[in-house]
């Protein structure tokens, strides 16, 4: 099966910190990794940017936000993304594995960050004032850090990703909704959920199954989907399916019917009718917005 390109952290790094982590300049990226990125791509590591200067469209997953001074995006392993920029774009760009993170930090993970724990939260964080003067330091010391050659750089690299992530998060949490009800107690179970859903979605098709795995009941799960981000189950499942039939209807040049067949669905009719449901447009019309 045709997929989109994954962009690995390895072809990028240059540096010795082998392949865990990358910094660079937003200008700098562009110019050295125009032949990998210049197509919607996803990435096999966690990344965050920071734009300082310049306008655009970033698109992720098919969400599409504004670029202006002060966008922070902090993408997931996985998430689809393709930006069009303005020539005078400026700002920083780190990217790392989730190893990088989780083996040193024994005692959370960085898919329990309020802004990781779902694809359902913004990839999108708008800043301004001293905030924006303070997190660009954070950056430029990420950056300069990243190109020295001083003692024990990975765990000074670290520590200033994980205030930066801290902080961000911090923001996050005040500037938008987030739940805060059974946030800790269900919150696990959700990432759970997701990382079975991400690994079975093409087969697997009942919320029953997904809360056997979990050693639930279907209710139970039901009830965290909603706590937490207000869909059922199904809901999150078919939307999981819609996600990537948008995704290979784009970049695969697979036929409708192919991809019906590939997402589980025999009945190609049946298929369009799901997704008419779910996105508001037919494959066919989906398909002819990106022409």
């Amino acid at each position: 099966m045709d997929r989109i390109a994954i962009l690995k952290i390895d072809e990028l790094n240059e540096n010795n910190l082998g392949n865990d982590f990358y910094a660079n300049t937003i200008p700098n990226h562009l110019i050295s990794n125009h032949s990998r990125i210049e197509k919607p791509h996803k990435h096999n590591f966690y990344a965050t940017i920071l734009f300082t200067k310049g306008t655009g469209v970033h698109e992720i997953d098919f969400s599409v936000y504004d670029v202006r001074p002060g966008s922070v995006f902090l993408l997931a392993p996985g998430q689809t993304h393709s930006w069009e920029l303005s020539e005078d774009i400026d700002g920083f760009i780190f990217f790392h594995t989730q190893e990088f993170f989780d083996m040193v930090f024994v005692r959370e993970r960085i898919r329990e960050y309020p802004i990781y724990t779902s694809v359902y939260h913004s990839s999108a964080i708008y800043i301004s004032g001293s905030f924006l003067q303070h997190i660009s330091q954070l950056f430029e010391q990420i950056l300069l850090e990243y190109k020295s050659s001083q003692w024990k750089k990975h765990q000074l690299i670290l520590n200033i990703s994980s205030q930066l992530y801290i902080e961000l998060n911090r923001f996050a949490i005040a500037e938008e909704d987030f739940p805060s009800a059974h946030f800790s107690q269900y919150n696990f179970r959700f990432l759970e959920f997701e990382d079975l859903l991400e690994t079975h979605f093409l087969k697997v098709k009942s919320p029953a199954q997904y809360a056997d795995w979990l050693h639930i009941t279907p209710k139970h799960l039901n009830r965290i989907t909603r706590s937490l981000v207000n869909k059922t189950t199904t809901d999150i499942i078919l939307e999981r399916v819609v996600l990537e039939a948008k995704r290979m209807l784009i970049y695969t040049g697979k036929s409708f019917n192919e991809i019906a067949s590939l997402l589980g669905y025999e009945d190609y009719s049946y298929f369009s009718k799901l997704f008419k449901k779910r996105s508001g447009e037919t494959p066919r019309d989906f398909l002819k917005r990106y022409e």
